[in-house]
């Protein structure tokens, strides 16, 4: 699964790498990976693990910034990579996507945003992306690449390999 993922990333980065870089040239947009159950919920077990699986992946990608909406699991999400790469997670408000579009236009190379089921189709056409995507609440881990300067959106799941 981590070679499939790393061919993906190639192919994303080829395709963007001769765009200039004067604002984020590769969005990376999910939903926060799976939730325990109650009021602002931690991650479950799962969730956890699989956050560190989105650090191992994500690592080496370019990314200088990670946005996270302020709840449990999306910060948890979030921090490995963060923790990773040496660089905070910066929270963002939901109700104010135009706030985030306007701060991550102000970046040279990649980001991450972590989001809700509610919010990520949004953002994904925010920053540029011509495909509709649609999340249920039971989907987690699917991971978005959003290429502004050309449109293209394209997804990958984040799992363990068995």
């Amino acid at each position: 699964m981590r070679s499939l993922f790393a061919l993906f990333l190639a192919l994303v980065f080829t395709a963007t790498s001769s765009q200039p870089a004067s604002a984020a040239d590769t969005v990376f947009v999910m939903r926060h990976l799976q939730k325990a159950d109650g009021a602002d919920p931690p991650l479950s077990a799962e969730g956890v693990a699989n956050a560190q699986l989105l650090a191992g992946m994500l690592a080496k990608s370019g990314i200088r910034a990670i946005f996270a909406t302020p709840t449990r699991r999306a910060m948890q999400t979030a921090q490995p990579l963060a923790a990773k790469l040496a660089i905070p997670v910066t929270s963002y408000d939901p109700a104010n996507p135009a706030e985030l579009v306007s701060k991550v236009a102000a970046i040279s190379g990649a980001v991450l945003i972590v989001g809700h089921s509610n919010t990520v189709p949004d953002l994904i056409t925010r920053f540029g992306g011509k495909q509709r995507v649609s999340l249920s609440d039971q989907d987690y881990g699917t991971l978005f690449v959003v290429t502004p300067a050309n449109g293209s959106v394209s997804a990958t799941k984040i799992e363990p390999s068995r």
